[in-house]
């Protein structure tokens, strides 16, 4: 039977991610296996699947942890002997991808939904680990029979002029798709409109600056509720702090909802959806299931959620870290509500014909019959 690992950073992120893909492969006859950090959900079990746990932390940067974790990922490898990994996100891209050419790994996935801070920050020693991590690029994605799976044309162009990528090897797929069956699409409810943003709490995402925007049309009298939903990210630096949240719960400018698992029913119950982010975004999943749910966006000109939407259509770009922008445009769309709900069926036209989980399964099964069958 031929055997799939699927490698990612957190289980969470795979049942919310790509479970739709492991499932069409278990389907069509695969044996399937996840790795991820943590006790394996009893749902993957449940569903068919096997897991298991490995030591990846997401953002650990202690050289022992790490060659443990190389080490780890490279005995797994020998041990399981798959015929083809899936590598998700960016260290089990970089250390999966080195360690699967190590284990003579047959065939290689490799799905990089972003690049992260590293290449959209400046701080101090940044420039030092980005080469460091540019250079682990290049190893990871030298396997001879890889795919690269990119979610929008600046990450993929970057990689290549960087010379860490060929470019017969990419492979353009938006987004991690959205069963549109599942996610409800109705008309607009009455009332105070609502603004929602569901993220995780890290600065870049522009939580500060949807904040900052709520306040600002406060002060003009705009009437609206402004919804933050998602939690802060202790493990990363860019998170705001539990202390922040409850201040800005407190001031009532923003109601805190924290994290949800029905991000998609408080979408279709807002008005307008929001991601004012200048982090290193994928195609932001957020903003799929906002054109979902039929639903105008207003986000920032960036790559990747600019990638989300098509601008003046099914929702509008602001320039990153402008909170009055940011507000001008919430605005414009809160007090015009005809043009509000054509941009919600548009961005639902665009989900039906870009977004919908049934083609991006069927792109990633046609990936791994390739490779398979090159790899024989």
């Amino acid at each position: 039977m031929t055997k799939v690992l699927f490698v990612v950073n957190d289980f969470g992120f795979f049942l919310s991610h790509r479970l739709a893909i492991a499932e069409r492969a278990r389907d069509e006859g695969f044996e399937v296996w996840v790795a991820a950090p943590g006790k394996p959900p009893a749902v993957l079990a449940e569903r068919g699947l096997q897991a298991v746990a490995v030591p990846l932390s997401r953002r650990g940067a202690h050289p022992v942890a790490e060659l443990r974790s190389l080490w780890v990922l490279y005995r797994l490898f020998r041990r399981l002997r798959p015929d083809l990994v899936h590598l998700v996100t960016i260290k089990p891209v970089l250390y999966g991808g080195m360690m699967a050419r190590l284990a003579r790994v047959p065939a290689v996935v490799s799905a990089i939904s972003g690049l992260g801070t590293l290449f959209t920050s400046d701080g101090q020693g940044v420039g030092v680990v980005r080469r460091v991590v540019q250079a682990m690029y290049r190893l990871a994605l030298g396997h001879p029979n890889q795919a690269v799976i990119l979610q929008n044309s600046e990450d993929r162009n970057a990689l290549i002029r960087l010379g860490r990528l060929r470019e017969e090897k990419a492979v353009m797929i938006r987004g991690s798709g959205v069963d549109l069956a599942k996610v409800p699409c109705r008309m607009e409810a009455p009332g105070v409109p609502i603004v929602a943003l569901a993220a995780r709490l890290l600065k870049q995402k522009g939580v500060e600056e949807f904040v900052a925007a709520a306040r600002l049309l406060r002060e003009r009298g705009v009437a609206a509720r402004f919804w933050l939903m998602g939690d802060v990210d202790l493990g990363n630096p860019g998170s705001v702090t539990s202390e922040q949240v409850a201040v800005w719960a407190a001031e009532g400018v923003v109601e805190v909802l924290g994290h949800r698992s029905d991000v998609p029913e408080l979408y279709a119950q807002a008005h307008v959806v929001t991601l004012p982010s200048y982090y290193g975004e994928g195609l932001p999943k957020t903003l799929i299931e906002a054109a979902a749910c039929g639903r105008a966006v207003v986000t920032t000109d960036h790559p990747g959620c600019r990638d989300a939407i098509e601008d003046g259509v099914t929702g509008l770009l602001v320039p990153v870290r402008d909170a009055d922008a940011l507000a001008d445009a919430v605005q414009r769309l809160l007090e015009d509500t005809e043009r509000r709900q054509a941009m919600g069926r548009a961005g639902r036209a665009l989900a039906e014909q870009a977004f919908a989980i049934e083609k991006v399964v069927d792109d990633h099964l046609a990936i791994y019959r390739r490779l398979l069958k090159r790899g024989q």
